[in-house]
């Protein structure tokens, strides 16, 4: 008994610490297509957290009737150990639309955990009555409306397309910015297929975890539509002046629907009807980062702090130290440059070794990297670690601003593996001086004036070193031969290139992880493709893929057949069950790398 209690108590923790570091959130939910006399609700809902002093502000064009109902919900999970929590609690008003015309739901605000929250200003269309009495024909298309999605209807270009939506029209350099490739919907989709996506030349891009779903209703320009994010990512601009994300095309199938005569009644049969969408383009105006830049800085835009501490505090020569510096803050982290460390000359450094550790919250990437510095000191002595200057520019002050960190004073001590001075060699402690004391050598030397060729290793050495001319002048032979043989030297090269550049995509094809195998076979390809072709990874596109192939003589097929892996790679991250064709777009991603290095170019 006292065993199970233990275990409720520590579940009610584990959830209770969970729900604290749960999102709190104040929204509201729209009306569905409302009439002139119609009765409406409209609701507002908080998330984790429990509200007071609720203010919703009165609605023009509309009467009041009651509200609010309140309604809760709570639900609990543990996945992998984790504890997580989440709660909702929903203000209901009902109201009766009193005239046709937009209107708007105005910002509602209530208090939670001790902050003011606000709703977004919402706006919402009240149809004439007389709409509602109209054929069905004549009728705009309603997602609530069946009857206006009659089979052979033409679809409009504001009934089904997809958005590029950007969280700023105008940035800084490396500045992140959030965007959203948006479907929006009044019918239902059978299925979807991109053509062509969107090209984000001048951009890196950090890529976020979505699901494709129809699982939410949202009005926009005074409709209501079906919406599923297609795509979400942080994008980094790399350059100034106006930047353009193209539109991307997309094959599309909606649901209409017939209705056949039963005789005492009537069913709707559904039809497909297929459509091309293209999506907007999306323009930033990118703003340069002010001149003139100060000494130090290397790229970094956002907000940061750092810290830096050295790991033990004895130091002997030859025994490894590391001083590890940590950088934290929102931007574009994940590209930063490792400081350089101002280390006495007297000691040995080592590559540094970096962990970034980052996450999203809204439209900003914030996180830590960690680099670790391993030095190894060679003299006895002291010394100093010098201060570094870390300078980043903050788009919020539209300034640069300067951190320091502190210097290290290091006291070094001979190591056990220093080697034993002789009686004859003193030791030398100068600092940054390259002079080393002089062996002496055998004091006491010996002369031999017997002919070397005598002696038995000048024969030993002189049969060495005739092997070894005769084998590096068959293995010369060997080369000359296969570099006259063009097309198997090429095979073989291309079979190598293929194989280094899929090696990371092979593995998750044989782990049967889809999403990391295609994310790979794209990022080996486009990699492959800016070495090969000169051109940088963020000014690649099928367009200048294409059209540079063909400058340099490769053929249609060739290309063609390139631009059709890339091409159902990408499809493959948007379209459900695509884990069957891992092993057919490996096979083709090799072979398009193979073929592209066995026919001639340029």
């Amino acid at each position: 008994m006292k065993k199970n209690s233990l275990i409720l108590l520590l579940f009610i923790i584990l959830v209770s610490a969970g729900a604290r570091g749960a999102e709190v959130t104040f929204s509201v939910k729209t009306p569905g297509r409302v009439y002139e006399g119609d009765r409406f609700p409209v609701t507002f809902r908080l998330t984790n957290a429990s509200g007071s002093d609720l203010r919703v502000a009165p609605i023009d064009g509309c009467s009041l009737l009651y509200g609010p109902s309140t309604s809760t919900s709570q639900s609990y999970s543990v996945v992998n150990g984790r504890a997580e929590s989440s709660s909702a609690v929903e203000y209901t008003y009902y109201y009766r639309a009193d005239k046709a015309g937009h209107f708007t739901i105005p910002s509602a605000t209530i208090m939670a955990d001790g902050k003011k929250r606000s709703t977004k200003a919402t706006e919402f269309t009240i149809h004439p009555r007389a709409d509602k009495d109209k054929p069905a024909s004549q009728r705009p298309v309603a997602v609530d409306d069946p009857d206006t999605q009659a089979a052979g209807r033409k679809v409009n270009a504001d009934d089904v397309f997809v958005r590029i939506i950007l969280s700023k029209s105008s940035a800084y350099e490396q500045e992140a910015i959030g965007c959203t490739i948006k479907l929006y919907t009044k019918y239902s989709i059978s299925s979807f297929l991109p053509t062509r996506q969107p090209s984000f030349d001048g951009f890196l891009i950090q890529d976020l975890d979505v699901q494709p779903a129809l699982n939410e209703v949202e009005n926009y320009r005074g409709q209501d539509y079906m919406t599923a994010i297609l795509k979400r990512c942080i994008i980094f601009p790399q350059k100034s002046g106006k930047l353009t994300i193209n539109s991307g095309n997309y094959d599309i199938s909606v649901i209409q629907y017939d209705n056949v005569n039963m005789g005492m009644f009537q069913v709707r049969q559904p039809r497909e009807s297929k459509i091309k969408v293209s999506s907007n383009t999306g323009s930033i105006d990118i703003m340069p980062l002010p001149s003139p830049r100060p000494d130090g800085f290397n790229g970094a835009v956002g907000r940061f702090s750092i810290d830096s501490r050295l790991v033990g505090n004895t130091f002997r020569t030859n025994d490894p130290a590391t001083l590890i510096y940590t950088i934290k803050g929102t931007g574009n982290i994940k590209y930063l440059k490792e400081p350089q460390i101002d280390f006495p000359s007297e000691f040995e450094q080592y590559t540094p070794k970096s962990d970034i550790q980052t996450s999203v919250n809204g439209n900003e990437v914030s996180g830590t990297m960690e680099i670790e510095y391993t030095f190894v000191p060679q003299s006895v002595g002291d010394f100093t670690i010098g201060a570094d200057k870390f300078v980043y520019f903050d788009p919020t002050t539209k300034s640069y601003q300067t951190l320091t960190t502190k210097s290290y004073p290091i006291k070094v001590s001979k190591g056990l593996s220093t080697p034993v001075s002789t009686a004859d060699q003193k030791d030398i402690e100068n600092k940054n001086s390259d002079i080393r004391h002089i062996y002496l050598g055998d004091k006491n030397p010996s002369f031999d004036h017997t002919p070397v060729i005598t002696k038995t290793y000048y024969w030993i050495l002189y049969i060495l070193v005739t092997s070894a001319a005769g084998a590096l002048i068959f293995i010369n032979r060997k080369n000359a031969q296969r570099n006259a043989d063009i097309v198997g030297r090429r095979t073989a090269k291309a079979s190598k290139v293929a194989r280094k550049r899929l090696k990371a995509a092979e593995k998750y094809l044989r782990a049967s992880d889809a999403d990391h195998f295609y994310e790979e076979m794209l990022r080996a390809i486009w990699g492959y493709l800016s070495d090969k072709l000169n051109i940088p990874v963020s000014q690649l596109s099928r367009e200048n893929i294409a059209s540079t192939l063909e400058h340099k003589g490769y053929s249609t097929s060739v290309i063609d057949e390139l631009v059709s892996v890339l091409d159902d790679c990408e499809m493959a991250r948007y379209t459900p069950d695509s884990s069957s064709r891992m092993d057919e777009v490996y096979s083709r991603g090799a072979n398009a790398i193979n073929n592209l290095e066995r026919n001639s170019g340029k």
